[in-house]
């Protein structure tokens, strides 16, 4: 399986990085925080590790470290807007639980 986005989300990042000027992709990635145990990271990658597994998804390159694969394995980055508020929404099969707020998750 693979780490993907949405094409709402490969557009967006395809978007940010064209005025960013520069950028390899999308690097994702877990740490340990929250009420939950894990919440995401999320940055702007300008190159690529070489422990980096890189996926693409429509046009775009997703980078994870083996550390975090496991925990991200068929996790779709979507990106949405409700209201006034829009941002990315990770649909993540391997959630068992969520924290209130959304911040932090467990597997």
């Amino acid at each position: 399986m693979a780490v993907t986005l949405s094409e709402k989300a490969a557009e967006h990042v395809a978007n940010y990085l064209t005025k960013r000027g520069k950028g390899f992709g999308l690097r994702l990635g877990v740490r340990t925080s929250g009420c939950s145990g894990m919440a995401y990271k999320l940055e702007f990658a300008d190159a690529s590790n070489p422990e980096d597994l890189v996926f693409e998804s429509h046009g775009v390159k997703v980078l994870v470290d083996p550390k975090s694969l496991p925990y991200l394995e068929g996790t779709q980055l979507d990106y949405t807007k409700e209201g006034l508020n829009e941002g990315f929404k990770f649909i993540n099969p391997n959630v068992k639980d969520e924290c209130g707020c959304g911040e932090s998750f467990n597997v």
